[in-house]
């Protein structure tokens, strides 16, 4: 049986005691995430799940807290988290609040990269399997909520757009998109290990960066790759250079953050 706990994700509560930590930014709608008390440090640290992926913990003050992604297809309502502690079962409950993300109208010059071909499009099957995977890895605890931007420039696609390419409708922006010159150099936002690097159909050259408890950065459509899988990189080590890699418009860099495998809005960690 689960001991049931309201938390109204809505509310402030947390907020003077995140700012002092350099915690993300509550946004308890989709696409965002929430910051749920959990224990006392007293306690042993418990483990969470939502919707059946694990949920990164983190302390903050004396408290054990859940920091919880909120996929962008989640409707509003009340959601349920499922927590251990200490061998006891219990749910806690959160509001996810409604958000209506503006539309996107982009031209796709390699219609390929719109409408792809039969061995283009296995292979996006097989590097969703992938993306999958990397972004669901979960090993040791979070080394940093404290993140940097990857580099300066332009805002040129922000979160959660629902895109139309070539007149067709595709998937919502997953991460946001920082307009530079090819060549420019990026820097990774927080202390972590290389976990994959290669070429991808959408993202073209890109890095992943575990940065420990189920907390993943990624880095798409780079020029060139500077770091190898496994590589440990501190907090503004280079990883590699803008590019236009993969399907994009132009030169740009496509940043994205995963919490629980949920790509959330990466502006809530700056």
């Amino acid at each position: 049986m689960f001991r049931a706990i309201k938390f109204v994700a809505g509310l402030t509560l947390l907020a003077s005691t995140c700012a002092t930590q350099a915690f993300p930014t509550q946004q308890a709608v989709p696409g965002g995430l929430v910051i749920l008390p959990l224990a006392s440090q007293e306690e042993r640290m418990p483990t969470a799940y939502y919707a059946g992926a694990r949920v990164t913990v983190v302390p903050q003050d004396s408290n054990w807290v859940a920091l919880v992604g909120i996929p962008l297809d989640t409707e509003s309502g009340l959601q349920q988290l499922e927590v251990n502690l200490g061998g006891v079962q219990q749910a806690v409950n959160f509001e996810v609040q409604p958000k209506h993300y503006r539309t996107q109208h982009l031209r796709i010059k390699d219609k390929n990269k719109v409408e792809p071909d039969e061995d283009s499009s296995e292979r996006i099957v097989q590097e969703m399997a992938l993306q999958k995977r990397l972004t669901q890895h979960y090993i040791g605890e979070v080394l940093s909520t404290e993140f940097i931007r990857p580099i300066q420039g332009r805002d040129s696609g922000r979160f959660g757009l629902r895109r139309i390419l070539n007149g067709q409708q595709r998937q919502p922006h997953s991460g946001m998109d920082i307009a530079a010159t090819v060549g420019t150099p990026v820097k990774v936002v927080a202390p972590g290990r290389v976990i994959y690097t290669g070429n991808l159909f959408f993202s073209g050259n890109v890095v992943y960066v575990d940065h420990g408890g189920g907390l993943i950065s990624m880095y798409a459509h780079l020029s060139q790759i500077n770091v190898r899988n496994g590589e440990f990189l501190e907090q503004g080590d280079y990883l590699g250079a803008v590019g236009s890699t993969g399907r994009a418009t132009g030169p740009h860099l496509h940043w994205s953050v995963y919490l629980n495998g949920t790509a959330i809005n990466p502006a809530l960690f700056l």
